[in-house]
């Protein structure tokens, strides 16, 4: 999972890529550190998906950007439209559900 440090790189990560997870968080969060190694495993099955972090904390301007009020958030893009959307509260299980739909949808 790379680092996203900046809007810019947030902006082309989704742009250059047909499938991006996004992961916001913040290293003092229990919940954000606690569930990341969990999604992380999850993803790993998939491939094709690119997946990206980004330190809330470091990048201020991507909560207006994309909506976030509370941490941790993911957001699944396919082709440049966010598809999947959770926060705060995530199941794993429920999470890893959606993507195989979604990838199933677009293989």
């Amino acid at each position: 999972m790379v680092k996203l440090n900046s809007l810019e790189e947030i902006e082309e990560f989704i742009k250059n890529n047909d499938f991006s997870f996004l992961y916001f968080g913040d290293e003092t969060c229990g919940v954000c550190t606690a569930l990341l190694p969990k999604i992380s495993k999850v993803l790993k099955e998939y491939p094709n998906i690119k997946t990206a972090y980004i330190e809330i904390d470091d990048v201020k301007l991507a909560m207006e950007r994309y909506s976030i009020f509370t941490i941790p958030v993911i957001l699944l893009y396919v082709e440049g439209k966010e598809t999947i959307r959770e926060a705060r509260f995530i199941s794993v299980n429920d999470v890893e559900e959606k993507i195989k739909r979604i990838s199933a949808i677009y293989k």
